[in-house]
């Protein structure tokens, strides 16, 4: 099978007959992935968008570690020994728990209940997390990170060195281990737990592999303002590596806030070891990133401790071996070194940021990695949970700083200094906005805040591709225009995912932004209306998942739709036949300055191929949810696809109606409207008044025959026939 192509081929936006208060919406299963997020509950479908996680948390929930002089954990404090403000105004504690690790596992050790066997899923479901709380509870929740993008084979040989050590001679009884790696894709080696050896099997999976050369791109570029002192030998033919650093960091931090947002169902805090030879920063390219793992972490209760698994640097004055030599003036300036310097510490900045904003650690220049261990156990041997619900109320997506307090003196506090807000739509970035989308497409259940129906039918344009119009109507009573100098504006974001089932590989992605912008007569025309969307790809024959979602950018309420789609391989010496196509609109094919799109697809052949559905300049408007009254009048259009040595001028098509099993009308056979003799492809159009139909639901029957010949194919459709609405309500569509 040939590549599959995707192509944005005419972007148009309709108005149509007004959309059913029920509309189609599907949810298939989507492909297992290595690190696979738990099946959300019914009552928490809405809740797996980030933007409606984000608007329902009241519960700012703050672990507090306090220690005396000699570092040791302070147990015997109340609720009213400790005071907490946000941007300095007080806070009510309304959750007050303390977790004494320590003693339980001393307790654990002197039981001899330290061998018994805990399994703690990475990703916990969500129904089971009162279950989970109470195995947890007194734990330490250690996850090992190792990021085998950015880690050599030496920093990963050491890293891999002292976790093992860890294991072997550093677990207490009360801590509960898993482990993570980060390469091609995210893989979870182990769940959390408490038996060594599933520990150390794990761990010895930790072999040097192709996702290790990333790491040989992984040097910082050089900031703005600053320029690079050594001379690139191979520049003749070595690419630019600033564009791979700014998205392998963007993946590196996407896939920590996808860590911190799988741990969130397990209760208490949770600390997430990361092992890692620096995060690139070219600028302020990954400031979005960071912001959203720091939340996603602080939502969740989860710590970053970053360890630098190069250890205690000493690096030549200049460069080794493994760089060319300095050019000019820059190796006795010091221009060389300083250069040395500032990319090491560029590479240390994000892992600094993440770890002091969630209140974990960053390590840096370590000899003995073992230490990092030491201090995570010193750390969380005994801490509080103090949960707050905010004064401030606002969804505005600023960072608000904590301060804890305590009435006693010579005790030492730790913890977050600070969280992000929630962040309505209205305080979204372009970058949120587009997270948005991004989100609302991978999520599996569906997000029903604007309702919508969606029709894919398949047209073939050759034995390898097919075109497959994307049909989606949204109803006119959801629409918010607004009103600017005497004209109705609104604005929608549409995304399409297309997924081949058998790869589980995206392969033709679609993403338009459409502005509609009516006058004053058009919008009073119109404004009752639904609102059509028709976008189009070409696909290889295949079996395929569709996700489509919509958003109105005036509300930011999105709706999604999703269902599988086969495009069958056409065989040879057969008589195919297309998808049914039903409609009640013709409208003439021209360009308006009232609809305004902005496209972004892989265009084929130079995006120059003509849509099946315009035909002597006019364009079929899809029904899409195929319902129609007894006023209108019923175009049906298809095509049939000959044999290469069949006679055209003896195909005929007619029309076949079947209602609850029975033939009830049948239409005269016809000739084709139109044949393309280059691809042998012959175009149906057949009119049909329906008022003399009854009204219900019908099964139409397509049937296509080469007449003297075996040559015969069906393709079928359903439609539903309404008693037309009442004259004062009704609103003439376009071409009409």
């Amino acid at each position: 099978m040939r590549a599959t192509l995707a192509i944005l081929l005419a972007v148009q936006l309709s108005f149509a007959a007004p959309l059913p208060a029920r509309s189609r919406d599907q949810n298939p299963s989507g492909q297992a992935s290595p690190v696979q997020p738990p099946p959300p509950s019914p009552r928490q479908q809405k809740q797996r968008q980030a933007p409606l996680i984000r608007a329902n948390v009241s519960l700012v929930v703050v672990d507090v570690e306090v220690t005396d002089s000699s570092g040791n954990p302070v147990k015997n404090l109340e609720p009213n020994d400790f005071t907490v403000t946000e941007d300095g105004k007080p806070q009510k504690i309304a959750k007050f728990v303390y977790a004494d690790v320590e003693g339980f596992a001393k307790t654990e050790a002197a039981s001899g209940a330290a061998g018994k066997p805990v399994v703690v899923p990475v990703a916990a479901p969500p129904g089971e997390t009162t279950a989970i709380g109470a195995t947890v509870r007194n734990r330490r929740v250690i996850l090992l990170f190792f990021d085998l993008t950015s880690l050599p084979i030496p920093e990963l040989r050491r890293a891999r060195t002292a976790a093992i050590h860890f294991v072997k001679d550093q677990m207490t009884p009360a801590d509960l281990v898993g482990v993570v790696v980060l390469g091609n894709e995210l893989g979870l080696l182990s769940d959390f737990t408490n038996d060594k050896e599933t520990l150390l099997t794990a761990l010895d999976r930790l072999q040097p592999g192709v996702d290790s050369q990333l790491a040989d791109l992984a040097s910082a570029a050089a900031q703005e303002g600053e320029t690079s002192s050594t001379e690139d030998v191979q520049a003749a033919w070595t690419p630019d590596e600033t564009e791979f650093n700014v998205f392998n960091t963007d993946r590196k931090l996407e896939a920590m806030q996808d860590l911190a947002n799988l741990l969130g169902t397990i209760p208490g805090k949770k600390v997430v070891m990361q092992f890692t030879a620096g995060i690139t920063q070219t600028g302020e390219e990954n400031r979005t990133a960071v912001e959203a793992a720091t939340d996603a972490a602080n939502r969740a209760n989860v710590s970053f401790y970053n360890v630098d698994s190069r250890g205690l640097l000493a690096e030549v004055p200049g460069g080794d071996a493994s760089q060319a030599g300095a050019t000019g003036t820059s190796m006795f300036s010091g221009d060389t070194v300083l250069s040395q310097v500032q990319s090491r510490q560029d590479s240390r900045d994000t892992l600094f940021t993440l770890a002091d904003d969630t209140g974990g650690r960053a390590f840096f220049d370590m000899g003995d990695l073992s230490k990092a261990f030491t201090r995570v156990q010193q750390d969380t041997a005994g801490y509080y949970l103090l949960g707050y619900i905010p004064t401030n109320t606002k969804a505005n997506g600023q960072w608000r700083s904590i301060k804890v307090k305590i009435d006693r003196r010579g005790l030492n506090l730790r913890y977050r200094t600070g969280y992000f807000a929630p962040r309505d739509y209205a305080h979204f970035t372009t970058e949120d906005r587009q997270q948005q989308l991004l989100e609302a497409l991978q999520q599996q259940a569906p997000v029903l805040e604007l309702p919508i129906a969606l029709e894919t039918p398949v047209f073939y344009l050759n034995n390898r591709e097919a075109f497959v119009p994307i049909d989606a109507k949204l109803p006119a009573s959801t629409l918010e225009w607004a009103q600017k100098k005497g004209s109705h504006e609104d604005q929608f974001d549409f995304a399409t995912q297309v997924r081949d089932l058998k790869t589980g590989r995206d392969v033709a992605p679609l993403l338009d932004t459409v502005t509609v912008q009516l006058g004053a007569e058009h919008y009073a025309q119109y404004a009752s209306r639904s609102l059509l969307y028709q976008g189009g790809l070409v696909l290889a024959p295949g079996s395929y998942s569709v996700k489509f979602v919509a958003r109105e950018n005036a509300t930011g309420r999105i709706g999604s739709f999703q269902e599988n789609l086969e495009v069958p391989a056409p065989v040879s010496n057969q008589l195919g036949v297309s998808s049914v196509l039903l409609s009640s609109q013709l409208v003439p094919v021209e360009k308006t300055a009232e609809v305004k799109t902005t496209g972004l697809a892989i265009r084929a052949r130079g995006g120059q191929m003509q849509s099946p559905l315009e035909v002597a300049g006019e364009r079929i408007v899809p029904s899409v949810t195929n319902t129609f009254t007894q006023d209108q009048t019923l175009y049906v259009y298809f095509q049939a696809y000959l044999p290469s040595k069949a006679d055209s001028a003896a195909l005929r098509a007619g029309l076949l109606f079947f209602r609850d099993g029975m033939l009830v009308s049948r239409s005269p056979l016809v000739e084709p409207a139109a044949i393309d003799p280059k691809t042998h492809t012959a175009s149906f159009r057949i009119r049909l008044p329906l008022q003399r139909m009854t009204l219900g639901r019908y099964k139409l029957e397509a049937v296509t025959v080469v007449a003297g010949t075996p040559l015969a194919a069906f393709s079928p459709a359903y439609l539903a026939v309404v008693a037309p609405a009442q004259a004062a309500n009704a609103a003439p569509a376009p071409g009409k």
